[in-house]
């Protein structure tokens, strides 16, 4: 009786195919031509800190390590200019930022929802933008460097009737400049 093993059991044509796709599958996991197609990616621990995937090389002090890294939103309650804890911690990142790269000014941008008249909420999102910069200016910004405008509700991020939708309209938004705006 002859004994079978599993190299014999296949036919010479499923051989030859399985030769030809094994030539393949090494061809395209050479290593010299994948490294010419992607750059390497930045080893990930795990770790929250992990750069995001596209992001590892965002050069320290520039606009986008503050906005991946430092965070330029904060929120507010309905009909509120307070800033609250969460509001502070960020706030707190920012300031410490700005104080390591004195080269960037920042327009603070103050929003609010539709809860009340346009006249209100403009003179709401003014008095927002200005309690954020005089919270920054209060851990060492120059107020040189900051100017706040507040918009209301014209600039909505979304339209919108639920409050955990509204919630998005009343913000500060800080944005970095490299020169005051044009007046």
């Amino acid at each position: 009786m002859r004994k079978i093993t599993p190299m014999s059991a296949i036919s010479g044509f499923t051989r030859g195919l399985l030769a030809v796709t094994l030539l393949a599958l090494a061809a395209c996991t050479t290593p010299g031509t994948a490294s010419l197609e992607e750059p390497a990616v930045a080893p990930m621990t795990g770790q929250t800190n992990d750069p995001a995937p596209g992001f590892e090389n965002v050069a320290m002090g520039s606009e986008e390590d503050f906005i991946l890294n430092v965070g330029r939103r904060i929120y507010f309650a309905q009909d509120s200019a307070s800033l609250d804890s969460v509001a502070k911690a960020t706030l707190d990142n920012q300031a410490a930022w700005l104080n390591r790269n004195p080269s960037w000014m920042l327009k603070l941008q103050g929003f609010a929802d539709d809860s009340g008249s346009a006249a209100k909420m403009q003179t709401l999102s003014q008095k927002r933008a200005d309690a954020a910069m005089a919270y920054l200016a209060s851990k060492g910004v120059d107020p040189k460097r900051m100017w706040a405008k507040g918009y209301g509700n014209d600039r909505e991020v979304r339209d919108c009737t639920e409050r955990s939708c509204k919630v998005q309209n009343r913000r500060v938004v800080t944005n970095l400049r490299s020169q005051p705006d044009a007046v």
